[in-house]
């Protein structure tokens, strides 16, 4: 497998493992703001699908079609990290899905060697290989941000329903091991 088929299939995880944060729980939950920051499950979508939008978007010459309120300049800080009540679950996931379509037409026409051009970086002048990568990274992170916010909500952990890449254990097993650690966390002052 080349490099970018590598990076596009790992994104690719990245974004399935996103979209099943969601599924399965109330719009409450899905919304709801679980830090002192207000990170919350459907804010996170909402925020990944402008990132990949303006991404594989503008930055590749390719602007996104539709229009994104939360890029206008009068909009309220941190627009992007919450849905408003006007915004359903339902639109959020579709936004995010329509975005990544037209990421990946993108993706699979240009080269890794296709110039890209970040007004917010410097140097701003890159490549769609930076892009990938960037991107993996920013998803994969807030794809972790999900997996702690589902955890606190419903217990559902792991990457994929298919694939939790973690032990099989039950919920006698799970709160013993949670014991344990904290037992060890405690005893270390």
């Amino acid at each position: 497998m080349d490099m970018k088929a590598t990076l596009h299939d790992y994104l690719k995880g990245q974004r399935e493992t996103v979209l099943w944060k969601l599924d399965g729980i109330s719009e409450r939950d899905q919304r709801m703001p679980m830090t002192t920051s207000g990170t919350n499950l459907l804010g996170i979508v909402k925020h990944l699908a402008g990132v990949e939008a303006e991404y594989f978007g503008g930055c590749l010459g390719r602007p996104w079609p539709e229009p994104m309120p939360f890029w206008d300049d009068d909009a309220e800080p941190n627009a992007d990290m919450w849905a408003t009540a006007e915004e359903s679950p339902e639109a959020i996931a579709d936004l995010y899905r329509r975005v990544v379509a037209h990421a990946d037409v993108g993706i699979a026409e240009l080269p890794l060697e296709a110039p890209a051009t970040v007004p917010w970086w410097n140097p701003q002048e890159t490549t769609l290989h930076r892009l990938l990568v960037h991107m993996l990274a920013e998803t994969a992170r807030h794809a972790g941000h999900m997996d702690i916010l589902r955890e606190e909500i419903d217990g559902r952990r792991g990457m994929l329903a298919a694939h939790p890449n973690l032990p099989e254990g039950d919920a006698a097993w799970w709160s013993a091991y949670v014991d344990r650690l904290r037992a060890v966390a405690e005893q270390s002052g």
